[in-house]
């Protein structure tokens, strides 16, 4: 398997309460040429984000990071409590007393509205201090999460580049092997050329055969074939070693569309023209997967 590499897109969250608020952390990162975290909090916890960008600038190489934290506060819980000791008491205390003419009677909301008798005791909000530390464990989580994420995607990543890299071997070879780049092929495509430009009288034998060594020399393709084998094994080198190599990896995508290119330019032949268009396409497609490693 070799060492493990990481792609640059991934997605985590963390949640929890605390008291009586409720936080989110989340995080989402994309492919970018450098590492690039961007935070968003609530005002007053500038610090709980500055910790967290700090924390992904140790775990993270690369990537465009969208982080943000959300709090919920919910309305302010209110919790009665009545007296009913005091109650009783008030209540036997105007039983007692006689009442005069004209006076109604005591109610119990009459009762109730004595202060003392009934206390609205409000829920006291969230510990700072204990918001202070759960937003940083729920970061430090945030944090090991979206590592874990991008190296999961990183895996599979892995695979596609390396099975991408066996069909460049693979076209690489079959070029190698392509009966067009022989020079005795080069020559019977330039004798029927001459033939059918002379109506068939032909070039002398010796001016034939040296046209033909110009021709295939100038078209000869070793040297694309010999880089392009480097540049497979390099990518395989650094596949294995693993860790932040989406810049090499990247710079090697290009050196190996140059020599596609190359190939396809220097084909004498459709066969050869063929393998070139096929070379071209798998290594743009390399060329894409490599963009999201990191």
């Amino acid at each position: 398997m070799g060492a493990a590499i990481a792609s640059m897109t991934g997605f985590a969250r963390a949640a929890g309460t605390t008291g009586a608020v409720q936080w989110l952390w989340e995080i989402r990162t994309v492919n970018g040429r450098g590492l690039d975290i961007r935070v968003r909090v609530p005002n007053g916890f500038e610090a709980a984000g500055e910790a967290a960008r700090a924390a992904l600038s140790k775990a993270l190489a690369r990537g465009q990071c969208q982080l943000g934290l959300t709090l919920t506060r919910p309305e302010t819980a209110a919790r009665v409590r009545i007296d009913e000791a005091l109650l009783a008491d008030l209540a036997a205390s105007v039983a007692r007393i006689p009442r005069p003419a004209g006076i109604a009677p005591a109610t119990l909301d009459g009762l109730l509205s004595v202060r003392g008798v009934v206390e609205v005791e409000a829920e006291a909000p969230a510990d700072p201090e204990a918001l202070n530390r759960d937003l940083a464990a729920g970061a430090e989580r945030l944090v090991s999460d979206i590592a874990a994420a991008r190296r999961s995607e990183g895996a599979t990543l892995k695979g596609i580049v390396e099975g991408q890299l066996a069909e460049i071997a693979r076209l690489t070879q079959a070029a190698e092997d392509c009966p067009a780049r022989r020079p005795e092929a080069v020559r019977a495509r330039l004798a029927a050329t001459v033939a059918a430009l002379t109506d068939g009288t032909g070039l002398d034998p010796d001016r034939l055969h040296q046209e033909a060594v110009l021709l295939a020399a100038k078209a000869d393709v070793r040297e694309e074939l010999d880089r392009l084998r480097a540049h497979v094994d390099a990518a395989g080198e650094l596949l294995a070693a693993g860790g932040a190599i989406g810049r090499r990896l990247d710079f090697l995508a290009q050196e190996l569309g140059r020599e596609a290119n190359t190939l396809c330019a220097k084909a004498n032949d459709i066969a050869l023209s063929r393998i070139g268009l096929d070379l071209k396409a798998v290594v743009e497609q390399f060329r894409e997967q490599v963009q999201n490693v990191e």
